[in-house]
């Protein structure tokens, strides 16, 4: 990571750390003496102290894409980097949307890192997986640390956040998105629904109570959920529609859609935002 972004870190309430590691790995403890390294995706990560733990995980992704899809994500990326000035792009949506998936492949097109803020809060909370946090101490305190890690990320820079999917609920959530770009990832509710039958509920504490057969349980859950949060998505200022994306490629469904089509369309919607914002690119 440059210095640059090295800088970004320096915040109030938060340690600006003495030395950062490039490493191999799905997690990170940092060691009394160097190890060896054992799996080949890069990731850099930036452990600084955020009430003691570390808290903040900001990892620079290696994907690699057809050359085609390369050019245009590099297309789109340069089109829109001068507008975006460094600022952060918050990725929201439902549950199962794809969110950390598109988040990773958007950062490296923009040269961002990227933060899965319900990681941040799982470090904070002594490593405790989000299920667990619902357990132990409910809905309310995890929604309380969710409002804490956005307030500090919102002091941030060239950072892409994937968030929760209630995160949206809260309008001061929403007073620190706006320092950056949203982007909403709109998942028709039975696509979203399939997938997570498909992987199980484990991981999803608002689904656990559900009867039934995993993909009805699914449907029915994400249907509510959606008619309650479905006006407070639309406050992103970009939306990504995967209905729009599969008619305009051609394609059956959103089931249809790679990672990739999604991330490409959402930085032409957020393309669309910083146009407008600008009042048009060439004046």
């Amino acid at each position: 990571m440059d210095a640059k972004a090295v800088q970004t870190l320096n915040l109030p309430g938060l340690t600006r750390p003495e030395k950062f590691v490039t490493r191999t790995g799905c997690s990170f403890t940092r060691p009394a003496k160097p190890e060896k390294l054992q799996m080949t995706r890069r990731r850099v990560v930036l452990a600084c102290s955020y009430n003691n733990v570390p808290a903040s995980i900001l990892e620079s992704e290696g994907h690699k894409f057809p050359l085609e899809e390369e050019l245009i994500l590099k297309n789109r990326s340069q089109q829109i980097q001068p507008y975006l000035n460094g600022r952060c792009v918050y990725v929201v949506g439902m549950m199962g949307s794809g969110k950390t998936t598109v988040g990773k492949i958007m950062s490296q097109a923009l040269s961002y890192s990227f933060c899965d803020c319900d990681t941040l809060i799982e470090e904070e909370v002594d490593g405790h997986s989000v299920a667990d946090i619902f357990k132990l101490y409910g809905e309310s305190f995890f929604r309380d640390k969710e409002t804490e890690a956005l307030n500090k990320l919102s002091l941030m820079n060239k950072l892409v956040i994937s968030t929760g999917g209630g995160a949206v609920v809260r309008p001061i959530n929403w007073k620190y998105m706006h320092k950056g770009v949203s982007v909403w990832l709109d998942v028709p509710v039975e696509a979203l629904a399939k997938r997570i039958a498909a992987v199980g509920t484990g991981s999803r504490p608002l689904l656990h109570d559900e009867a039934g057969d995993a993909y009805t349980a699914a449907l029915m859950r994400l249907s509510a959920l959606f008619e309650e949060r479905g006006e407070f998505y639309a406050n992103a200022n970009a939306r990504v529609s995967l209905e729009n994306i599969a008619i305009k490629l051609g394609r059956r469904d959103a089931s249809d859609l790679s990672p990739t089509d999604i991330a490409i369309e959402a930085l032409e919607q957020i393309g669309n935002f910083l146009k407008a914002e600008d009042g048009g690119y060439a004046r």
